[in-house]
């Protein structure tokens, strides 16, 4: 047997006897391309799968398989892992472990005949919102499941329980979303409808059965005996790429995956990636245009250059005006904390670490905090000792205080995306503030604020007009239809930036053509490849990587670069031929956050 140990830093095979105790018990005839095994390896014992049954090789003395733990990723699935290591410069193991159970599984089930789910009316599946917008004609459904690789575009309030309807009369379907939440709710929807519907990773067996599978990125390598289709809800969205290294984008692995099993890729979401786009069979399929601006707010936006709205900082007289109308509101701010930038309000100094120079933040007991080097001293100016201060970028924290006092009622903040276990649950106040995690775990809202959107505008990243307009489309999912009343508040010193035009037109093609132009000349993703490089090791790899014909390569700081190609293949090529040296490496393709 050949095995591949999840020991991520050795990539390589082994080759191990079966053991004969095996063959008399029945175990031996377990053993197929995917099974996960206990070996040895250097004295210690490691787990691993099964890559080849009966390799071939010259007879010589092997160690004996330790255990056999139970059924793995099927070989298909192993097969796409390998491609996906190869696509995004990692490691099979990182990749296997992803696409195997989470808990033992001694047997699969049969394989049975999945039920078709009765679709019932158009809207069997509305986005959690306050209304959705009107139902399209089923024909332009049925047509996303005739292309290779079809990419549709439904507006935020839109309902997508049509095309989810037309997906499942493909037969076994699998559905990847960003959030666990979504995740859940698909799956209940399949089960009350009579169909068949594993959870990913738990129901990792039942999947492997047949029927639908619902689950979020590391769902895309599950097992599907009988592939019909696969569909990617909100493919623009982050979560569905991995932040850690290697960076991995389901989307892209699931549009692989559907080649290699000769079925539909649809790929869905309000404002289409430039990658979804250069990867679809055709032009974007969308609903008519009446139906796409009815499944966007209305959006208001607030001219921060107009000095009477200064004078009164992020906290301006609309915005408050919104929020004392009795309205459910959220305010978001991507900014932690009370005040992330102070000056003296005597001589106008910045207030500065003594130590190191970065800017010093307010801190929750009063003095003064470095977020770089954890310096900590008194509320005081170094430059003329004054103790008045002035904020100029107040944070979260500071702002819900202001807030609580304007309104005269509990605000409440949030600031992480995702509930800790010991964290009690949000008291159910009208107001809500806090970073973009606001908008993922608030149901719903009349009226989302931006509070100071310039920072998401005038952001350095290449894709920060793309990541800017899904902010806004996440609000439009929050607030409904305009019209239910919905409305996003938006202030800013660039009232006419081609992100707000876009959404104030509920029409993303309008970003996207700009964005092209944009991207192509400069020769970004996904025009271009470029790798991320970090680490206490990426001196050593840059130093062994040398300077390849066709790299453009760039040192960003200390143990930083970025490796830039026009050909993401001689890139790779680059890149795998690399001896990795030992240390901690981070070497991100295509990073979302660059």
């Amino acid at each position: 047997m050949r095995v591949l140990t999840d020991v991520v830093a050795v990539d390589r095979e082994f080759d191990y006897a079966v053991p004969t105790a095996w063959r008399r018990d029945g175990r031996a005839a377990r053993l197929v391309e995917g099974t996960m095994v206990r070996v040895t390896l250097h004295n210690r014992r490691v787990g691993g799968w099964v890559t080849a049954v009966d390799p071939t090789g010259e007879p010589r003395q092997l160690l004996p398989l330790a255990k056999l733990v139970g059924a793995g990723p099927p070989a298909e699935v192993l097969d796409l892992a390998g491609w996906a290591a190869t696509r995004w410069a990692g490691r099979r193991a990182t990749f296997y472990g992803t696409a195997s159970p989470p808990r033992v599984v001694e047997s699969l089930p049969r394989h049975g005949v999945s039920p078709v789910p009765q679709a019932g009316s158009a809207g069997v599946l509305p986005v959690p919102q306050a209304g959705s917008a009107g139902v399209d004609p089923a024909g332009l459904w049925e047509e996303a499941f005739e292309r290779a690789v079809s990419v549709v575009r439904i507006p935020p309030a839109g309902d997508r329980g049509p095309l989810l309807a037309a997906a499942l009369r493909r037969g076994d379907v699998l559905l990847v979303v960003p959030q666990v939440a979504e995740a859940t709710r698909l799956a209940g929807w399949v089960r009350r409808r009579g169909g068949a519907a594993a959870l990913l990773p738990e129901d990792w067996a039942r999947a492997a059965a047949g029927g639908v599978a619902v689950g979020t990125r590391g769902a895309v390598f599950g097992p599907m005996p009988r592939l019909g289709a696969v569909v990617v809800l909100d493919e623009h969205d982050e979560a569905l790429v991995a932040e850690d290294s290697p960076t991995w984008s389901a989307r892209e692995v699931a549009v692989e995956r559907a080649r290699r099993a000769g079925v539909p890729c649809v790929l869905v979401s309000p404002l289409p990636t430039l990658e979804a786009q250069e990867l679809a069979s055709g032009d974007v399929l969308s609903v008519p245009r009446h139906t796409e601006r009815e499944g966007w707010p209305s959006l208001e936006v607030v001219d921060q250059r107009d000095p009477e709205v200064a004078r009164r900082g992020l906290l301006s007289e609309t915005l408050v005006a919104r929020l004392r109308s009795g309205s459910r509101a959220v305010c978001v701010l991507n900014r932690k904390g009370r005040a992330r930038l102070l000056a003296c309000a005597a001589c106008g100094d910045l207030v500065v670490c003594d130590a190191c120079g970065a800017a010093s933040a307010e801190g929750a007991a009063g003095g003064l905090d470095c977020p770089r080097c954890g310096e900590r001293r008194p509320r005081v100016c170094s430059g003329c000792g004054a103790t008045r201060l002035k904020t100029l970028r107040p944070g979260v924290a500071k702002l819900r205080d202001e807030l609580e006092v304007l309104l005269g009622e509990q605000v409440t903040e949030i600031s992480g995306r995702t509930r800790p276990a010991a964290e009690p649950e949000l008291p159910a106040s009208r107001v809500v503030i806090g970073t973009e995690a606001a908008l993922h775990r608030t149901a719903g809202a009349d009226v989302v604020a931006f509070l100071d959107f310039d920072q998401e505008l005038s952001a350095t990243r290449y894709r920060a007009n793309e990541q800017a307009l899904a902010l806004l489309a996440r609000a439009a999912r929050l607030v409904g239809p305009r019209s239910g009343g919905g409305r996003i508040l938006v202030q800013t010193r660039q009232p006419d930036h081609p992100v707000l035009q876009a959404a104030g037109a509920a029409d993303p093609e309008l970003l996207g053509s700009r964005d092209r132009a944009l991207r192509g000349q400069l020769g970004f993703p996904p025009f271009g490849a470029l790798a991320e490089i970090a680490g206490a090791a990426a001196e050593t790899f840059m130093d062994r990587l040398g300077r390849p014909l066709g790299l453009d390569i760039a040192e960003l700081g200390e143990n930083r670069w970025v490796v830039r190609a026009a050909d993401r293949d001689r890139l790779l090529d680059a890149l795998a031929a690399v001896e990795r040296p030992p240390g901690r490496l981070r070497l991100a393709i295509d990073p979302l956050r660059f």
